[in-house]
């Protein structure tokens, strides 16, 4: 792989784009540099040098289109994410400006239908980075209420985001879905103090190793273990505690001790439902129950 500690971290940019799109969409042109990062023509012919100069196997110059192509040998130059790969080329490249490009490939995907509003969420993200107190207007099943909120972290159980704080009115850590708030206002000049802040979430910062199989009830036992790249029939979600319900709920893990659960959507099952002992979100987790000895 390219060595980019040399280079500034615009270049490193640059560079890692051509990569990109070599790699995901078989073609890349001075144009897609320069629209992508507003350089100059001439600086987009020198980061195409430079590339080749890196990874000479990699493309080759299109005489027809004046466009470089992938070549057979091509070897990745930049570690990809898989997950920042998808949204890339269902979203676009994006930094916050709307350049219109929209997605690099034709795709479709399950949206969420809960959206957090904007004006809510910024103080929000603003009082985690800022460690500030966040004062808000919240519905919960026992009604609306004004509570005083310590945020520290985002979380999404694959249908809603929620934020993750110390609620001073509950004295605990707890999460509060963004749509649920009507209002969010930062505390000007009040600081978190020591027993709110996030090293004192014993359920965020607990993880756990949830070991997952195959229900054993269910056929297509060979494409399950494909689908999830099991291991000898065994996969270990690794999860904070605190996320591990959501996550089990969204992924459909049947937690029943004993897989009692028929619906066909249930295709894997936690094999030891005794790892989710004392985790307070295991109340999400399908089919969980409190071991019969548990205080």
């Amino acid at each position: 792989m390219i060595d980019l500690s040399d280079y500034s971290k615009a270049q490193q940019e640059r560079l890692a784009f051509i990569d990109f799109r070599l790699f995901f969409l078989g073609v890349v042109s001075r144009m897609d540099l320069m629209e992508r990062f507003g350089v100059a023509s001439a600086a987009a012919t020198r980061d195409f040098a430079l590339y080749r100069e890196l990874a000479p196997e990699n493309t080759e110059l299109d005489p027809v289109t004046k466009h470089y192509v992938i070549r057979e040998q091509f070897v990745p130059q930049v570690t990809h994410a898989s997950e920042r790969v998808l949204v890339t080329l269902s979203q676009g490249f994006g930094d916050g400006v709307d350049s219109g490009e929209g997605s690099l490939i034709r795709h479709e995907s399950v949206s969420l239908l809960s959206r957090p509003k904007i004006e809510i969420l910024a103080p929000v993200t603003r009082a985690i980075h800022l460690r500030q107190v966040v004062k808000i207007d919240y519905m919960s099943k026992s009604g609306h209420s004004t509570r005083e909120i310590i945020p520290f972290a985002i979380g999404c159980d694959g249908l809603r985001w929620h934020v993750r704080a110390f609620d001073r009115k509950g004295k605990r850590f707890s999460d509060f879905v963004f749509t649920r708030m009507s209002n969010a206002e930062i505390s000007v000049g009040e600081k978190p103090r020591a027993e709110e802040s996030w090293e004192q979430d014993d359920q965020w910062n607990r993880m756990l190793d949830l070991p997952i199989v195959p229900h054993p009830d269910k056929d297509s036992t060979e494409l399950v273990v494909l689908d999830y790249g099991m291991r000898d029939g065994l996969m270990r979600l690794r999860v904070r505690a605190a996320m591990a319900g959501y996550v089990l709920q969204q992924y459909h893990i049947d937690c029943s001790p004993d897989h009692s659960i028929k619906d066909y959507a249930y295709r894997l099952w936690l094999s030891d439902p005794l790892a989710l002992y004392g985790v307070e979100s295991a109340m999400f987790a399908p089919g969980y129950t409190k071991p019969t000895n548990s205080v």
